[in-house]
Formats: C-alpha cells, sequence, structure tokens
C-alpha cells in the first residue's frame, strides 16, 4: 500500500530522519495560511501516488504571498500527468506546503528488498533529483548499492560503504549514519517494500534533510500496521481494482488491449505471457479464483468491459475444483447479462471440458473455443489487431 509523502514524512519524523517544516491542506485558504505561518520561500507540492511530480508542473517554489496563492490555483485540482501516472494522470486533492530551505547538494537514497539475494539492499547515489532514472541508465556507475542481511541487520560496516560511495564530507557523516540507520529501521518496522528519499538534500547550513519521501507498505503486512491503514487514500485507488475487491476479484489494470478472466494467480501470469508473445498486449490481471461462479464471472466481464482499450477477452479455466460445464453456463449467463461487445475467446480443460464446449458453441454470443493456450492467444491476438 502506498501513502503520501507528507504521512511518509510523519513516519520519518517519528525515527528521526529529518525532514522541512510543512503542513497540508486541500483548500487554497488553507494553502495561504499554512506558506504564512511557515514564512516564505515555501514549496507548493501536490499529493499523488506517482513520481516526477516536478516535471508534471505538480511541484512550485513561491517566494511571495501571492506566488503561493497561483501556485494552490494552478496545482490544486489540476489532472498531474507523470511517467508513473500513465496519460491520464492523477486529481490533485491535496497539498504539502513546506519551509523553503537552502540546497547545496542533492543525493539519491532508497531501500529495498532484492528477491534475487534475500536481501535487504540500500540504494544511493550523489546524482538526485528529477532525473535518477536518466543516471542509472546512462551512468550506472554512479549508483551505489549495499546488500544487508535481513538476520543479522544494518552494521556500521554497511553504512561505511554508503558514505564513502557518496563522497560525504566527514563532518556529515555520523548524522548520514544515524539516518540511513533510522531509515532502514522503519523500512523493516513497517514491512516495506520500498522506502525513496529523493532528493536527500545537503543543505546550505550543512545539515541533512529529507526533502522528499516515498514509502510503501507489504499489503499482506498492514494488520501489523493499523496506522498505516488509516493513511489510506481511496481517491489514489484505480476505480476498477477497487471495484473488483468488493467482490473478492484480483484485479490489476493494465495498458493493453486484451481483457483477461484466468482462475489462479500462476496462470493468470502465464497466460499474460502467452498473449504478448502471440504479439498482444494483455489489458489486465484477473484471478477469479479456484471457486469462481456466475456471479463471479458476470462482475469480472463487467470490470474488463469498463476498459475503453479493450478490444477482445480472453478465458482461460482450468476445471478442476469448478466443472467446465458450470463455468460454461456461468459464463453464457454472464455474457447475456452484461451484453457483451466484444468477442470472447475461451480456453477451458479438466473435468466435463466436451460438455463445456458445446455450451460456448450453442450459445449463440461471440464466444470463441480454443483447443488449448497457445491457440486461444493466437485467435485473440488476431481479433484484437
Amino acid at each position: 500500500m502506498k501513502i503520501h509523502e507528507y504521512q511518509a514524512k510523519e513516519l520519518f519524523r517519528k525515527y528521526q530522519v529529518p525532514t522541512p517544516q510543512g503542513g497540508v491542506s486541500n483548500t487554497v485558504q488553507g494553502i495561504s495560511e499554512v506558506a504564512a505561518g511557515l514564512g516564505l520561500p515555501v514549496a507548493v507540492k501536490a499529493q499523488i501516488h506517482a513520481g516526477g511530480r516536478g516535471k508534471g508542473g505538480g511541484v512550485k517554489v513561491a517566494k511571495t504571498s501571492a506566488e503561493v496563492k497561483n501556485a494552490a490555483e494552478a496545482i490544486l485540482g489540476m489532472t498531474l500527468v507523470t511517467k508513473q501516472t500513465g496519460p491520464e494522470g492523477r486529481l490533485v486533492k491535496t497539498v504539502l506546503v513546506e519551509k523553503g530551505v537552502a540546497i547545496k547538494k542533492e543525493m539519491y537514497l532508497s531501500i529495498v528488498p532484492d528477491r534475487s539475494t534475500a536481501t535487504v539492499t540500500i540504494i544511493a547515489s550523489q546524482d538526485g533529483g528529477m532525473d535518477i532514472e536518466e543516471v542509472a541508465a546512462k551512468t550506472p556507475h554512479r549508483i551505489i548499492k549495499v546488500q544487508v542481511n535481513p538476520l543479522i541487520g544494518i552494521q556500521s560496516y554497511h553504512l561505511r560503504q554508503v558514505m564513502f560511495g557518496l563522497e560525504l564530507d566527514k563532518v556529515l557523516m555520523k548524522e548520514f549514519s544515524a539516518i540511513l540507520k533510522n531509515l532502514y529501521n522503519l523500512f523493516v518496522d513497517y514491512d516495506c517494500s520500498l522506502v525513496e528519499i529523493n532528493p536527500l538534500i545537503v543543505t546550505e547550513e550543512n545539515t541533512i534533510i529529507a526533502l522528499d519521501a516515498k514509502m510503501d507498505v507489504d499489503s499482506n503486512a498492514l494488520f501489523r500496521h493499523p496506522d498505516v491503514v488509516a493513511m489510506h487514500d481511496p481517491n489514489e485507488d484505480d476505480p476498477a481494482e477497487a471495484e473488483a475487491a468488493k467482490y473478492n476479484l484480483n484485479y490489476i489494470n493494465l495498458d493493453g488491449n486484451v481483457g483477461n478472466m484466468v482462475n489462479g494467480a500462476g496462470l493468470a501470469m502465464a497466460t499474460m505471457d502467452i498473449i504478448k508473445q502471440a504479439g498482444a498486449q494483455p489489458a489486465n490481471f484477473l484471478d477469479v479464483g479456484g471457486g469462481a461462479n456466475a456471479e463471479m464471472v458476470e462482475n469480472g466481464f463487467r470490470i474488463i468491459l469498463s476498459d475503453s482499450k479493450v478490444k477482445g477477452i480472453l478465458i482461460n479455466i482450468f476445471g478442476g475444483i469448478l466443472r467446465c460445464d458450470v463455468l460454461a453456463q456461468g459464463v453464457v449467463q454472464a455474457a447475456k447479462k452484461v451484453q457483451l461487445s466484444v468477442p470472447v475467446v475461451v480456453r477451458m480443460e479438466g473435468t466435463n471440458v466436451d460438455e463445456g464446449r458445446r455450451i460456448l458453441a450453442e450459445s449463440g454470443l461471440k464466444l470463441i473455443n480454443a483447443t488449448d493456450l497457445a491457440d486461444a492467444a493466437k485467435k485473440v491476438a488476431e481479433i484484437v489487431a
């Protein structure tokens, strides 16, 4: 689960990771009042669950009261488009106002789990700021990676590796060491899949401050963190994903034009891979589970069809717990109820598969039987081409 910058900074401060003074508001007047209380200059920052806000016009520095008001009016209510939001963008409903700081140096710092090495990996760079992706692509040697065994935890030599890699002044090493250790403890204590500061700055006064903050907490661990659950912002949820959750459907929205309905997460992943191999692009991940019924299939159809990009649907079902004839009846029933408007390719295998295929063939609907998964992917790719 992602949280907003201002929420992450609340947790940063709890762990003695310094951040600028600031406050949030969802009105122009409130933003102006927060700025007046902090003193000028200030940074006015859109709060959405995406990076690249500065390049998209979602972060502005204001040196006068008039500039604060102009920035507030420009950012609040805007649809902010960044590389991470996609072309549809995100509506800005909350703004963070922070006390301006004089920047001497910008750095990058993050902590992520690395499953390939079973470690917690600290990633850092002397080149922080909006173009960190370009730094990673063009000058990867500027990126420092330090791997920490989670059973042992962060040690002094890990801290030194990062500090020396960043070529920090000796006067800053003690302060940085404490910040990195605290940040690691935050990462572990809150079961994070990401903690990121970009940029982590050295000020003109030679202090270190987290100018930005991103946190992503493993959703499977939220039962341990009611304070994070309370930070959930439903405005940031994908509408289709939120709708699917109501019906216990595992749905993730993607960028392609082939809708998918599959029973089983592993089978769904394999289905998406084969669709791509056939030259098409999946529009979603949708796992209806082993015990799918007609109602779940109907809700799945409705959610898939809410995506205007979808030009065809692939249903890939293994009939074990759910018999193929029962599934076929459910598909036909659901397709009639939602007034199916795009072709559907159905690949099913398992118990009563022949009866299931007969039901689909005699339905009179745009339901196309496939002999196997490769055949199904080929047929749906031809449909959406």
